[in-house]
């Protein structure tokens, strides 16, 4: 019985998935040859291959920039406050409203940089707070 266990599970994680595995790894080493991710351990090519999943969401507070806004604006400081009160999956979802993905790359949120901007409407309650991907900009109504 272990000799059969032994094999099949051999079956089911090895040979099952050779093929598709060696198709993977051809095409992946066409366009990223191997020399040059040997440098990194593999927690590290984890990490810039599909970003950082953990984050100090305080370091994201401390590198956001405001435009027509002050940090002590109380728009902002009930923004911050809702936001330090959301799951963590719900503020993973506001980062992937910001910017595309619930991920940072691998350089880490030192290196992300976001705006929060009022785009001074003439009737702010009347608009909901929309976010520009492509500049990492959440318009924010007062």
């Amino acid at each position: 019985r272990k000799e059969y266990v032994d094999l099949y599970v051999n079956y089911i994680l090895n040979k099952s998935v050779q093929k598709p595995f060696e198709d993977f790894m051809q095409g992946f080493l066409r366009g990223c040859p191997a020399r040059n991710w040997r440098m990194f351990l593999p927690e590290e090519l984890q990490i810039i291959l599909q970003g950082h999943t953990t984050f100090d969401w305080h370091l994201l507070e401390k590198n956001v920039m405001y435009i027509h806004y002050k940090e002590l604006d109380l728009t902002i400081r009930n923004f911050w406050t809702v936001f330090y009160k959301l799951p963590e999956e719900k503020k993973k979802m506001f980062l992937a409203f910001l910017s595309g993905s619930d991920r940072i790359t691998g350089h880490g949120l030192e290196c992300f940089r976001f705006c929060i901007a009022d785009p001074q409407l003439k009737h702010p309650d009347e608009s909901c707070p929309h976010a520009s991907t492509c500049f990492l900009t959440l318009f924010l109504p007062r």
